[in-house]
């Protein structure tokens, strides 16, 4: 069995242009890394001899997915009975547009979204994840 020769893992957080390092650390020849990440729940990562693509993501709060799954429902004038999920993508909820949407996004967290970024959403996960992000920059 092959032990990795050498990687390493960098998190950071906030928008690009203010990242912070959350945790770094270096694999050589180990099997298993744990960081922890200023208060946050530990993250492990295994080694494995196979070539393996790591995804690393912070989603919104529950809270947030579930107050843009409301919206949704009101702005597509869904039924009660119609279920939402982080994973629900706009298309397949019948959106022709994500214009009535974003209005009503920014009305309720009460920023702004731009153009490229309101285009680039697809689910309602990712919706939530652009407003924590606008409120962040708010703040």
């Amino acid at each position: 069995m092959a032990a990795a020769t050498g990687a390493s893992i960098s998190l950071r957080s906030g928008p690009p242009q203010l990242h912070q390092n959350l945790a770094t650390s270096s694999i050589y020849g180990s099997r298993l890394v744990s960081l922890n990440a200023s208060g946050r729940s530990s993250l492990s990562f295994r080694s494995t001899p196979q070539s393996v693509r790591l995804q690393v993501s912070c989603a919104a709060k529950k809270e947030t997915v579930e107050k843009v799954c409301g919206i949704v429902k009101k702005q597509l004038a869904l039924g009660d009975d119609q279920e939402l999920s982080a994973e629900s993508k706009f298309s397949d909820l019948g959106a022709d547009s994500l214009d009535t949407i974003v209005m009503g996004l920014e009305e309720a967290f009460d920023i702004s979204v731009e153009e490229d970024s309101a285009q680039s959403i697809t689910t309602v996960q990712e919706a939530a994840d652009l407003i924590e992000d606008l409120i962040e920059k708010k703040a």
